[in-house]
């Protein structure tokens, strides 16, 4: 039965981040920059509260849209490392059961894995950009992403990039 109380506040959550974060690409807009700290860590506190309830709000609780805004604000919470390892093991049970997407599960755990000093799985997260070319952080078998992409069903490292 879907919680439609939790599935607003989230989908307005993601709404809200999807707005902060693009506004927050103008490197030399500091004030857009400080709104998506703002934002990000409210968010990261009221994911924690909604973690600690109930569970993770996956697709059967609050909607395939809800629950991909849950994820996109465990991805923005970098400075909770907490919450995004909570969230994490949480997502990863939801995956297991059928109700979150493994892509989403792909993203997270590569964030996790980066915030935490160790290399990436997926080559989700871009470090910077070299010759025009968006770089992916360090990888733990570079030779095997893109077979570990498509397992969990990540448009390729090019497709994803526009490289």
């Amino acid at each position: 039965m879907t919680d439609t109380a939790l599935q607003s506040e989230l989908t307005e959550m993601g709404r809200v981040d999807l707005e902060v974060t693009r506004a927050a690409l103008d490197q030399d807009d500091h004030e857009a920059q400080l709104a998506w700290r703002r934002v990000t860590a409210a968010h990261a506190e009221r994911l924690a509260e909604i973690l600690d309830v109930h569970g993770w709000p996956g697709d059967d609780l609050v909607g395939r849209e809800a629950s991909q805004a849950a994820w996109k604000v465990a991805q923005h919470a970098d400075h909770r490392l907490d919450v995004q390892r909570l969230a994490l093991t949480m997502l990863s049970e939801a995956v297991a059961e059928g109700r979150a997407a493994v892509r989403d599960l792909a993203f997270l755990t590569d964030r996790v894995r980066i915030n935490e000093g160790r290399r990436q799985i997926y080559g989700t997260q871009i470090a910077g950009v070299r010759d025009g070319r968006p770089v992916p952080w360090p990888l733990e078998e570079p030779e095997r992403m893109e077979e570990l992409r498509a397992a969990a069903g990540i448009e390729s490292f090019a497709a994803q990039t526009g490289v």
